[in-house]
């Protein structure tokens, strides 16, 4: 047994609980998705930590901010501790969901990485109609760009929370869409542990 399998399996061994998730997410993050941490939520057991995994490639930020938001709620409501675990991939609205839990809670599987990005937009503007009307759809099109990028720095604030990695840094690596492998995201303190 080489000396990196002992030192795997001593941290593994560290946290039991990760072994077996309450909630286990994979596959697109949409509403289906919600649906299914919700009733997984409500047959997890009431007590003790919560741990919930995820694999995904992305999908919805606002179904992963809704997941999120209801992990925080039953945090701060029951004080209950709850623990994420990232396997294999953690992209994108992934990386959005992690971001509801402190780093110090966080956990990814060997070899496992977490790719994040500025949220994207695929809109076309129309402009149809009496002149004076226009000025008002192009305004109604940068507010909601604007509301976007707010929310985006939001969930951007949450997810370096406590770690190495500033915000302009993030903010910086986000456009090109950063990826960032397991023993990186440790270093960085994006999440306590490698397991």
């Amino acid at each position: 047994m080489t000396a990196d399998t002992i030192a795997q399996r001593a941290g593994a061994a560290s946290y039991p609980l990760l072994a077996h998730p309450h909630i286990q997410l994979h596959g697109t993050v949409d509403e289906a998705m919600y649906t299914n941490f919700k009733g997984q939520l409500i047959n997890a057991p009431q007590d003790g930590p919560l741990v919930v995994s995820i694999t995904t490639l992305g999908g919805d930020p606002e179904m992963a901010r809704a997941m999120a938001d209801d992990i925080r709620l039953l945090r701060e409501y029951t004080g209950r501790e709850t623990l994420f675990l990232g396997k294999v991939a953690v992209y994108s609205a992934g990386a959005t969901f992690m971001a509801g839990f402190p780093a110090e809670k966080r956990f990814l599987t060997r070899e496992s990485r977490i790719m994040i990005h500025e949220r994207l937009m695929n809109s076309t503007i129309h402009l149809n109609g009496p002149l004076i009307t226009l000025g008002y759809t192009l305004k109604a099109k940068l507010h909601e760009i604007e509301d976007s990028i707010r929310i985006q720095d939001e969930g951007f604030r949450d997810l370096v929370a406590g770690t190495q990695v500033s915000l302009d840094e993030l903010k910086q690596k986000a456009p090109s869409n950063w990826y960032i492998e397991a023993e990186e995201a440790k270093r960085l303190g994006l999440v306590l542990d490698v397991i």
